[in-house]
C-alpha cells in the first residue's frame, strides 16, 4: 500500500444562506442506481508545488472554489435518505449547513509510477480515495452523505484530486459538468454554471424500481455484490484512430468475405462498438483458462456458458420531452447483452460481438432512450456476476479537460472496475482521436490479455 499522511480533514458547505433547505424526489432515471456500488475516479495533475506553497495558496482556493460551485451542485454536500420499506420513498435531502468531506494528504509515493499506464497492483492507487462517512440509520431508515472527496500532494512533483459518489444522485455527465465547474471556479474565479432540475416519470417505472429496491435491501448487504481486488493487477491501453479505423476495416472485410451479416440494415459500427467488441473478446479470451480451472464441469458446457456486456447511453437527447443541458442526476438507459463464451472465442469473436453491440444500440435509437431499464431489473438477477462486464466512463465525458489551472490533467482513473467486472473508457489524453481502456484482471489474465491486445493491434495494422 502507498504511503499516506491525512493533514487535515474539513466540512465544505455552499456560502452561508446560498442554499434552501430541500427535499429532492429520485427520477426513475435515478432509482435503478441504488444498490451501485459508490463511483470512484482519480484525476492526477504534474505540478512543481511545495508543501508550504500549497498549503498557503493552492488549499484555501481550493475549499472556497468547492463551497462556491456547491451553491450550485448542492445535493453533493446532501444526504441520501433511504426508507428500508414502503411506502416511503428514497429521497436527497439538503438541510442548511450540510456538508461534504474534504481530506487533505500527503504522500512521497513515486508520482511518475502511479500515472503510468504499465500494469500494477490495482491497489495501489486506493489509499487516493476518501472514505465516505458511515450511514446513520435510525426509525428504519438509512441516511448516508453523497460524496466525498480528497486532495493528495506529491511535494514537488504532483497532485491528485481523488472523489467518491453515490451514483444515485448523478451519471457521469452531470459529475463531470460538476468537476469542471468546479475548476473553471478556480482557474479564473468565474461564477458557476446555472442548473435547471427537470423531474419526470415515464410509464410507471419508478414504481418497477422501488419494489426491486425495497426486495434488494431486505438482503444482507444492499450495494451489488464485490468482486476481491487484492489479488489484481490494473493496467491503461491506448488504441489510436488508426487502430480504431483499421478494426472497423476488418470487421466489414470478414462480414463480406463470410457473408455472415444476414441483416437488411447495414452494421452500425462506431468506435464504441469496435472497441467495446475487442476488448471484449480480449478479456474473454484471457480468462479461458481460468474459468476452465475454475468450472468442474466439461469444457464444452463452459464454453457454452452466457457472458454478459452492459453499457449505459446518455438519454438527455433520446427522451419525448426535452431534457435542458444543465439537467442534474441520472439521465440513462441500461442496456444489456449476452453471447454464448465458443461465439466471442471464435475466429470471428469481434465480428460477431461487434454486430451484436451495433445492433442493441440501432434498436435504442428506434425504440428510445428509456429502454432496457426494466429488462436490466430482471437480468441483474440471474447474472453472474463473474459473466458480467460492464461499460464504465465515457470518451464523450472529456475528462482531460478538467482543468484547475495546473494544465490537463496527466491521468484519469476510474477506481471502482477493481472490484466490480468494468472497463473504463475514456478520450485519448494525447488529443489523437483515439481512446484509453482501463481494466483489472488476475496477473495471469494480465499477460494473457497484453499478449492478445498487442497482437490484434498488429494485425489489423
Amino acid at each position: 500500500m502507498m504511503k499516506i499522511k491525512i493533514l487535515r480533514r474539513y466540512d465544505v458547505s455552499p456560502p452561508a444562506n446560498s442554499v434552501s433547505p430541500t427535499a429532492l424526489p429520485l427520477t426513475f432515471f435515478d432509482i435503478p442506481f441504488l444498490p451501485c456500488c459508490p463511483v470512484q475516479r482519480l484525476f492526477f495533475y504534474e505540478s512543481s508545488q511545495s508543501s508550504p506553497s500549497f498549503a498557503q495558496a493552492t488549499l484555501p482556493l481550493l475549499l472556497r472554489s468547492l463551497s462556491l460551485c456547491l451553491r450550485r451542485f448542492f445535493p453533493f454536500a446532501a444526504s441520501l435518505v433511504l426508507p428500508l420499506a414502503p411506502p416511503l420513498k428514497p429521497h436527497i435531502l439538503y438541510s442548511d449547513g450540510d456538508s461534504l468531506s474534504l481530506t487533505v494528504a500527503e504522500s512521497p509515493a513515486d508520482f511518475a509510477e502511479l500515472v503510468s499506464d504499465e500494469a500494477r497492483e490495482a491497489t495501489l492507487i486506493h489509499p487516493l480515495l476518501p472514505q465516505l462517512r458511515p450511514p446513520q440509520v435510525s426509525n428504519g431508515t438509512r441516511v448516508e452523505p453523497i460524496m466525498a472527496i480528497q486532495v493528495t500532494l506529491f511535494p514537488n512533483k504532483g497532485i491528485c484530486i481523488g472523489i467518491q459518489f453515490l451514483h444515485v444522485a448523478a451519471d457521469g455527465r452531470s459529475f463531470n459538468h460538476f468537476m469542471k465547474s468546479w475548476a473553471t471556479i478556480h482557474r479564473c474565479g468565474g461564477g458557476p454554471t446555472c442548473v435547471d432540475p427537470n423531474y419526470s416519470n415515464l410509464n410507471g417505472l419508478e414504481f418497477v424500481f422501488l419494489k426491486d429496491w425495497w426486495s434488494w435491501v431486505a438482503s444482507p448487504s444492499p450495494r451489488e455484490a464485490l468482486l476481491s481486488v487484492g489479488d489484481k493487477v490494473r493496467a491503461t491501453f491506448a488504441l489510436g484512430k488508426a487502430h480504431i479505423d483499421g478494426l472497423k476495416v476488418q470487421v466489414l472485410s470478414q462480414l463480406e468475405n463470410n457473408d455472415i451479416d444476414s441483416e437488411l440494415e447495414p452494421i452500425h459500427l462506431s468506435t464504441f462498438v469496435v472497441t467495446c467488441a475487442f476488448i471484449w473478446v480480449c478479456m474473454i479470451k484471457s480468462k479461458e483458462k481460468e474459468h476452465e480451472l475454475h468450472d468442474q464441469s466439461s469444457s464444452e458446457s463452459v464454453k457454452d456458458k452466457l457472458c454478459y456486456f452492459c453499457f449505459v447511453e446518455d438519454c438527455r437527447n433520446r427522451l419525448a420531452y426535452s431534457i435542458p443541458s444543465t439537467y442534474f442526476g441520472n439521465c440513462l438507459g441500461i442496456h444489456c447483452l449476452s453471447e454464448k463464451r465458443n461465439a466471442l472465442l471464435d475466429i470471428s469473436g469481434i465480428t460477431h460481438t461487434a454486430r451484436s453491440i451495433g445492433r442493441t444500440i440501432k434498436e435504442v435509437k428506434i425504440k428510445g432512450g428509456s429502454i432496457g431499464l426494466g429488462e436490466w431489473i430482471k437480468d441483474r438477477k440471474v447474472i453472474d456476476i463473474e459473466d458480467l462486464v460492464i461499460v464504465a466512463g465515457s470518451p464523450r465525458l472529456k475528462v482531460y479537460d478538467t482543468d484547475f489551472g495546473w494544465g490537463r490533467p496527466t491521468k484519469s482513473n476510474v477506481v471502482h472496475i477493481d472490484s466490480f467486472g468494468a472497463i473504463a473508457l475514456a478520450e485519448s489524453r494525447n488529443g489523437n482521436g483515439g481512446i484509453e481502456v482501463e481494466l483489472a484482471l488476475t496477473r495471469t489474465c494480465m499477460e494473457k490479455f497484453i499478449t492478445l491486445f498487442e497482437m490484434g493491434l498488429k494485425s489489423i495494422m
